[in-house]
């Protein structure tokens, strides 16, 4: 899934250069709010709405790109037709499952849906027990089939794809020409709370921060509403401690999160190396042989998506908020 959290952080970082460029104070396109969590999405399309939609990045989230990757780019290098594959997701979170029900999961490209399955980690481990399958191990195998297990990277932000630091990275240099190395994150009002601030001889240039759980995402929304916001971006995720601590992992016998595993994948996921999203040679690859340019329609309609409201009809299968 990193290759395609590369492509979303991409977007991502370009669609807010632009909505700061673009923003005024009669017409606002600030802040901008992440859309890779499909809990907060459907939270914001089900239940809030306006004012808060037009605010989501329209990137999409790395699970619908790997739908994409999988059903359009995989299909036609193996020479077949996506209905022939059958492609399941493995994530920590159930709501994963909702947001392959999203109408738009069909990608623009073609007509198959682009996860036909999601099992959360959780499940994976009950799926092996319950069957007494044993895990071994084996070279991880990627859309290139050219990555060795030892060159495996990741992205900044042990509880999430680390949106929020590649995107402040890239908007200092871009729009300021600062280049920004360790990110100095400032808690607020409890630690899923955190700010981080870009100054410049006292003057703040940027101000992003990062809301986890929905104890936050309400203040964030509240304050949204009454426009008393003072930030420019914000990285929501609907689960207090982030998508590490999703409901779908391994819990522990007493049902709860089995916080021994969360340190252990903590630690495992902090020895990966960091890969800038920008890097990425197969990505600026997939770019030119799979969408014609980064700025191509072809481009804007595999990696990008529109909102509904709660006007809109609930598929027979959504969760009602």
């Amino acid at each position: 899934m990193t290759i395609a959290a590369d492509f979303s952080i991409l977007e991502s970082q370009k669609e807010f250069v632009r909505r700061y460029r673009q923003h005024r104070e009669e017409e606002p396109r600030l802040p901008m709010l992440t859309s890779a969590c499909p809990g907060w999405v459907r939270y914001a399309e089900r239940v809030l709405g306006h004012p808060i939609t037009p605010h989501l990045c329209t990137a999409k989230s790395p699970q619908q790109i790997m739908g994409s990757l999988v059903k359009d780019y995989f299909a036609r290098r193996q020479n077949l037709s996506p209905d022939k594959i059958f492609h399941v997701i493995v994530a920590p979170c159930y709501d994963k499952k909702l947001e392959a029900l999203r109408e738009d999961v069909p990608t623009a490209l073609h007509s198959s849906r682009g996860a036909d399955c999601v099992l959360t980690s959780g499940e994976i481990v009950q799926i092996m027990e319950q069957s007494d399958l044993s895990a071994n191990d084996a070279v991880v195998d990627t859309l290139f089939g050219d990555v060795k297990e030892e060159e495996v990277r990741r992205h900044e932000g042990a509880s999430s794809e680390g949106y929020l630091a590649h995107i402040f990275r890239h908007a200092a240099k871009e729009l300021f020409n600062e280049d920004v190395g360790a990110l100095t994150y400032r808690s607020l009002r409890n630690k899923d709370f955190q700010e981080v601030a870009l100054e410049r001889d006292g003057e703040v240039l940027l101000r992003f921060a990062a809301a986890y759980g929905f104890r936050n995402i309400q203040n964030v929304v509240l304050k949204l509403k009454r426009g008393k916001f003072p930030y420019h971006f914000v990285e929501v995720l609907a689960c207090a401690g982030g998508c590490l601590s999703g409901r779908g992992q391994a819990q522990a016998e007493d049902g709860r999160a089995d916080r021994a595993l969360l340190r252990q994948m903590e630690g495992i996921y902090a020895a990966i190396p960091v890969r800038p999203p920008e890097t990425s040679a197969h990505v600026q690859e997939l770019y030119q042989e799979w969408l014609g340019g980064a700025d191509s329609p072809r481009a804007q309609a595999a990696l990008h998506t529109a909102y509904q409201g709660p006007g809109q009809p609930a598929s027979s299968r959504d969760i009602k908020w």
